[in-house]
């Protein structure tokens, strides 16, 4: 689990075995030392993107999100994206900017890592939702013909966010992956939100954004 709301630095998650295990987890208290002094939300997925780590900046990015029994922020970041109520409320553009990029990068996975049972149930998961499971099937294509397989990757990406803190608001973020080669051994890989100076939307705007649960939108066939 990342931090906790307190402070605390619980143990990093169980990490792959390594021939010194507490070395490893030694390496990961220290990493989560360094991540707290970042002052942009920054944090450490598996291939499942579930959250090793997260820093302060990362919480309170997402202080106001709902409980949620399986897409909290901190638990599992791709849920978080397609399958929490209030990820609209946060991630601008929701749709096109979040939702289409995580489902690509999800496929590519997918096909990596066939037989996770953890991706395998997200798999099920975006089944049960006949929007999602079409733009999954069908509208990813042609949305990345459309928009370029840059569109694809994390590293680089610029995206909106809403910020509850007033003083960043409405802004855009640049998503900046940066994966030491220890952290990438153990089969990490670290992401940062460089949050930009504050933007002006209409307050509806980001009631809309609220009330938007989940996909409604696939690209049309070309």
């Amino acid at each position: 689990m990342a931090f906790t709301a307190g402070g605390q630095r619980p143990a990093p998650r169980p990490v792959p075995e390594t021939s010194d295990p507490s070395e490893t987890q030694a390496y990961l208290r220290d990493y989560a030392a360094f991540l707290e002094a970042v002052p942009f939300p920054s944090f450490v997925v598996d291939h499942r993107w579930d959250v090793a780590l997260a820093n302060g900046a990362f919480r309170a990015l997402f202080a106001g999100v709902g409980p949620h029994p399986t897409a909290m922020p901190d638990d599992n970041f791709l849920r978080f994206v397609l399958f929490h109520p209030d990820a609209p409320a946060i991630l601008g553009e929701h749709e096109p900017r979040w939702c289409l990029p995580m489902l690509a990068h999800f496929r590519s996975v997918l096909e990596r890592h066939g037989h996770d049972p953890a991706l395998q149930a997200i798999r099920r998961d975006i089944a049960q939702d006949p929007i999602m499971e079409a733009a999954y099937r069908q509208g990813l294509p042609h949305w990345i013909t459309a928009v370029g397989e840059s569109a694809v990757e994390h590293d680089g990406a610029v995206r909106p966010v809403l910020h509850p803190d007033p003083r960043w608001g409405v802004t855009d973020c640049r998503v900046v992956v940066e994966t030491p080669r220890s952290l990438e051994g153990l089969g990490y890989m670290r992401l940062t939100l460089v949050l930009r100076e504050a933007r002006r939307a209409p307050a509806r705007e980001r009631r809309r954004r609220r009330a938007a649960s989940h996909l409604r939108v696939v690209p049309p066939p070309e």
